[in-house]
């Protein structure tokens, strides 16, 4: 990172919406009391409410995202900026390109696989000069997929397994659904593949953020499916996980920049069990098909009016008792070189998309700023940017990732 001397530690940008004020609300009750933090937005007026509920007594950064002079300045201004302003291919560009050349790092909670494409495209190598971490995917989407399975590469290492082969994460149990933003930017997805229909390709490849496409060993055999999956092994009939589009190109890209060190044999997939006999197979069929319907219904005018009624709105969300019932349980399975079996157990409370991303996305501003990481810089991912460090920290904030045999 640059060695210009900063006026904050980090600044948390869209202080104001949902996310950014439960992101905020989370560094105020666990960050170091001497770390500088300013709340970042477009109204002052609404951050000195946003600064005014939190009981801080932070500095505040007005920067409007379509006004390239305030970002710049707010990126100089700060060594971490963790940003909740979505979706983020209309509105975290120049955020994304003044963050790469002022040397600052960056962590967002982008569910957006053309955002990461066009971020890959246009500022890693700008990062990569400066020494700035451009780091995506920090929350649900997708820390759980990759640093789950960085942690199983890791014990395959450390344990002499050889490699990993067929490695498929699957949610046991979920309460809690997709929040405003995901949502949100879902629609601009799709309201670009319309305007653009070339980027129906770039969606559709499984490599599409890895960083060198023809080099990749795994070639073109993890293409992503929508059909109902048994296998008992696994604990009976699954679905395709709505998000796994986007986390296991995260993962992928990860096992790129770092050497393709997951091993040749690495294959990797996302799953939700949804139970043995026919009653598991017709919750795996009518989850496959949700998922496919909603995305069409998103591009035909009629049932997107419909859609947009009953799907929660940016800036929405659940109230705190729901937040507070909110949980996950994932298994990340694996199969090493040897034959080993490991699994990767990721259990965490508290809503997937609020509670549980805050605490994610706050650890990940803490960890850029304070801990000795490995040594990268570009546009990143949680597991090559941060990696055990990161781990560590969910681990001491009440998420459990712990290694077991399988």
């Amino acid at each position: 990172m640059s060695t210009a001397v900063r006026d904050h530690d980090i600044v948390v940008y869209g202080a104001t919406g949902f996310v950014g004020i439960l992101t905020a609300k989370y560094l105020a009750e666990h960050a170091p009391p001497d770390l500088d933090i300013a709340l970042g937005g477009r109204s002052r007026e609404k951050l000195e409410r946003t600064r005014a509920e939190l009981g801080v007594e932070w500095p505040l950064v007005v920067a409007d995202s379509a006004d390239p002079e305030a970002v710049k300045a707010l990126a100089e201004s700060t060594r971490v900026v963790a940003t909740t302003v979505g979706p983020y291919f209309k509105y975290g560009k120049p955020l994304v390109e003044a963050c790469a050349a002022a040397g600052t790092h960056y962590a967002d909670l982008t569910g957006e696989v053309l955002f990461m494409r066009w971020s890959i495209d246009n500022a890693d190598a700008a990062a990569r000069e400066s020494g700035a971490r451009i780091v995506h995917t920090c929350g649900f989407d997708s820390i759980p997929s990759d640093i789950g399975t960085f942690l199983l590469h890791e014990a395959a290492e450390s344990g002499g397994h050889g490699g990993l082969g067929e490695t498929s994460y699957v949610v046991k149990r979920m309460r809690g659904g997709a929040s405003g933003g995901t949502i949100d930017s879902a629609r601009t997805t799709v309201d670009i593949v319309k305007k653009d229909p070339p980027t129906r390709r770039t969606l559709g490849d499984p490599y599409a953020l890895s960083p060198d496409r023809k080099a990749d060993p795994a070639g073109r055999d993890e293409r992503d499916s929508l059909k109902p999956v048994r296998d008992e092994r696994l604990g009976g009939w699954l679905a395709p996980f709505f998000m796994g589009s986007v986390n296991t190109r995260v993962v992928r890209r990860s096992n790129a920049l770092l050497g393709h060190a997951y091993g040749a044999g690495f294959r990797y997939r996302e799953l939700m069990l949804t139970g043995s006999g026919p009653l598991g197979l017709a919750k795996a069929s009518g989850t496959s098909a949700g998922i496919a319907g909603m995305f069409t219904g998103m591009a035909v005018p009629g049932a997107r009016q419909l859609l947009d009624r009953v799907l929660p709105d940016p800036g929405e969300g659940p109230s705190e008792e729901a937040r507070e019932k909110g949980f996950f349980n994932i298994d990340v399975h694996t199969t090493m070189g040897d034959g080993t079996r490991l699994r990767c157990e990721i259990r965490v409370s508290g809503d997937p998309g609020y509670k549980a991303t805050a605490v994610m996305l706050g650890e990940s501003a803490l960890c850029l700023a304070l801990d000795d990481l490995p040594d990268a810089a570009g546009v990143l991912t949680p597991a090559t940017a941060m990696g055990q460090p990161l781990a560590d920290r969910l681990n001491a904030a009440g998420h459990r990732y712990e290694v077991v045999p399988d």
